[in-house]
């Protein structure tokens, strides 16, 4: 079976020049023009099985093929485009994303860029604890209180600044204890501002 996964962000964007692109791609390289179509709005930091990609992932078998416009397609962070891939890949599916030239399945060229994006995940990773840690460091050099005055109330959350942060990282199924370590937080004070900003 043939899928054309389609994702746009807002009801503002159309989703018909995917489409187009991926009826393009499939004359140019003489495919069947049988394909079913999955296609939804939604934001790519929203968790997978909030999305239809992810009723996707559960439903493709061995020698399916899912055609994308692009990677970014799959998801907003390097992290969750990894997540996405692995699982297409362990089954046996083949992913084709046209705007790269990518055509991922069983064979060297896949298992290296699948290596390729799990060492870049790990960096992306790294380069985000390491520019938090920067930026409280630069605060402190500042002389700026970085909690509360005594007896002011906060007006906001020590983690307000960091939502799209754990926003993502959640998205890509990243824990909690693992965010809360990488942001300097108790995972209780992580717990709590997922809570109140109903992030799972």
């Amino acid at each position: 079976m043939q899928y054309g996964y389609i994702r746009v962000s807002t009801e503002m964007q159309t989703t018909e020049n995917q489409k187009i692109a991926i009826e393009q791609y499939l004359h140019t390289k003489k495919m069947s023009k049988k394909i079913k179509w999955i296609s939804e709005t939604v934001s790519g930091t929203k968790k997978l099985e909030k999305r239809k990609l992810g009723e996707l992932m559960e439903a493709t078998q061995k020698g399916d093929i899912i055609i994308v416009t692009e990677l970014s397609r799959l998801g907003r962070s390097l992290i969750m485009i990894l997540t996405v891939l692995q699982s297409f890949l362990e089954k046996g599916v083949e992913v084709i994303a046209i705007k790269e030239g990518y055509e991922l399945g069983n064979n060297l060229q896949s298992k290296v860029i699948a290596f390729a994006f799990g060492l870049s995940a790990e960096v992306e990773r790294t380069l985000i604890s390491e520019r938090t840690k920067q930026g409280l460091a630069r605060v402190k050099r500042e002389g700026k209180i970085l909690g509360r005055r005594k007896g002011q109330k906060s007006k906001k959350y020590k983690l307000t600044d960091k939502i799209e942060i754990i926003r993502s990282e959640r998205a890509a199924m990243r824990s909690k204890l693992s965010i809360a370590r990488m942001l300097g937080v108790s995972w209780v004070t992580l717990n709590e501002f997922c809570k109140r900003n109903n992030i799972f």
